[in-house]
């Protein structure tokens, strides 16, 4: 097979094809031949060495941690019905993800109907499944209005149409033409450009709810403008720090504030693999509609640096060609 490993930690060209040996399916494990590979921003950070929520793998590795397509052989214990049906996973902590082939447990599968893409199903397995955490922590309501810088990222595409879908007044933000001029096929109630200066002058008056996951200026500016009662929901930080904030900001501005990540969303109903089993089924109805960006799998040292740069719009998604 083909398959993408890291050798040395660095920049993406660290990143390199190499042709491997087949896999073969553990006990209680199925192969699933590859259709499409998830790439998270914490990929980039893993590729580059950096500390973070997972431990640096031992080298050589094969990243990546989202996986769709067929079933095509199964291990000693698993019914062989398995074979040959659509099935998107998310492998955890143990990578592997950036090749033609894969191997899972059968509880981490999830079967992929045949309607929905197997690119759509890996941004529902990943992205989709924290979307869907963060809105039952902290849904927006018929009266919000609610802000989502990076409205063009993976996360925030959905977040849009979730905050649309509950009746809330929407202001989705991005940097950029080419980010912005996307936007428009959500149909938000304000699209505004981040990129600007004076940005936040743009904004409709009286946002009562951020789903910030840029951080920095951004997170900041878009934290002033919350209205008395309003909230600031935070989960990541794109621009490189978190927003900051301080016990004068929640008393004088008479907000909240909260990370929404971690412990938070293992407490919801199924845990995360709740959470991803829903994001699937809104996908599959239509509720969501997910932006994915596809890149060959041997250009996955392309898909990293475009990452990294801001360059690739919504998910981004390897698909071996």
């Amino acid at each position: 097979m083909h398959a993408i490993r890291l050798h040395e930690f660095g920049p993406s060209d660290r990143l390199v094809l190499e042709d491997l040996p087949d896999l073969s399916p553990a006990v209680g494990q199925v192969r699933i031949a590859v259709a499409a590979s998830g790439v998270h921003l914490l990929d980039t950070a893993i590729r580059r060495g950096e500390p973070g929520p997972l431990p640096p793998p031992e080298l050589p590795t094969l990243p990546g941690r989202e996986v769709a397509g067929v079933v095509d052989a199964v291990g000693d214990g698993v019914d062989e019905s398995w074979v040959g049906r659509r099935v998107v996973a998310h492998l955890g902590p143990v990578p592997g993800g950036y090749a033609e082939q894969a191997v899972a447990t059968v509880d981490l599968l999830f079967p992929v109907p045949d309607h929905v893409s197997f690119a759509d199903a890996v941004a529902a397995v990943g992205t989709g499944r924290t979307a869907q955490g963060i809105v039952e922590l902290e849904p927006a309501g018929r009266d919000d209005v609610v802000l989502v810088p990076s409205a063009a990222g993976g996360l925030g595409w959905l977040l849009v149409q979730d905050a649309r879908s509950r009746g809330a007044r929407v202001v989705a933000a991005a940097r950029g033409t080419e980010r912005t001029s996307r936007l428009a096929e959500l149909e938000p109630d304000q699209v505004v450009d981040y990129g600007r200066d004076g940005w936040e002058r743009e904004v409709a008056d009286g946002v009562t709810l951020v789903y910030d996951g840029v951080g920095g200026a951004v997170g900041r500016a878009a934290l002033e403008l919350l209205r008395p009662g309003g909230r600031l929901v935070m989960f990541g930080f794109s621009a490189g720090e978190p927003t900051r904030l301080d016990t004068d900001d929640l008393i004088g501005r008479s907000i909240s504030a909260g990370w929404s990540l971690g412990p938070r969303m293992v407490g919801l109903p199924g845990g995360i693999p709740g959470l991803a089993a829903r994001a699937l089924d809104r996908v599959a109805v239509g509720g969501w509609r997910p932006l994915v960006t596809t890149y060959p799998l041997a250009e996955a040292a392309r898909a990293h640096a475009d990452l990294e740069r801001r360059r690739a719009l919504g998910k981004v998604v390897l698909e071996p060609r």
